[in-house]
């Protein structure tokens, strides 16, 4: 039971920084060094957890604020979408690591999990972004980023208090995977109407 607690926690993580890579990485971070819910000292992983680790990620995440305009470009958000894939999968072998002495497949699954929420919430946020712009409300296009990084914080946040809750966090995702691609499958079936 404890090793599917600690899949599931690792699944969050990793959910969590697909969304946003810094803010869930940094609590995460900081949960396991306060030994609350998780814990990576003694595991390939403790770096995780260490001081200077976590001040990087603050860094990281003060100049993802301060250049966001940058990052709404194709190759900003591919750079984060890099980075959150990487966090995740080393957050969910981390998380597994921690009680468990396999631990490699963890990379793997958390990778996995961690670009099917980049994927997802960036096809979500392109397209609010769309609407909001056409809308005249720049504004509320502007605070995309922020909605997402609260987004990953409060899945991070849970999934290390309360694991069985990324389950839900993830099925969220898959369904807005569905949905974003049967909507764009009925407005290309509209455009070959057309001609």
């Amino acid at each position: 039971m404890k090793l599917v607690l600690d899949i599931l926690t690792g699944m969050g993580l990793a959910s969590a920084t697909g969304l946003r890579p810094f803010l869930p990485a940094l609590l995460a971070g900081a949960l396991a060094s306060a030994d609350l819910g998780i814990d990576f000292d003694g595991t390939e992983f403790a770096f995780l957890e260490s001081p200077w680790w976590l001040l990087a990620l603050a860094v990281a995440l003060v100049a993802t604020v301060l250049v966001r305009k940058a990052l709404e470009t194709g190759a900003g958000e591919a750079a984060l979408s890099g980075l959150g894939i990487g966090l995740g999968a080393l957050l969910c072998a981390a998380a597994i690591d921690d009680r468990h002495d396999v631990w490699w497949y963890g990379l793997i699954l958390g990778a996995a999990i961690a670009y099917l929420a980049s994927s997802v919430s960036r096809q979500l946020f392109h397209r609010v972004r769309a609407r909001f712009t056409s809308a005249g409300d720049a504004a509320a296009a502007a605070a995309l980023p922020f909605y997402a990084e609260a987004a990953g914080l409060v899945v991070a946040g849970l999934s290390v208090l309360f694991p069985p809750l990324s389950l839900v966090a993830i099925g969220f995702l898959v369904a807005l995977l569905v949905t974003g691609r049967r909507r764009s499958d009925q407005k290309y079936a509209g455009l070959r109407i057309l001609r």
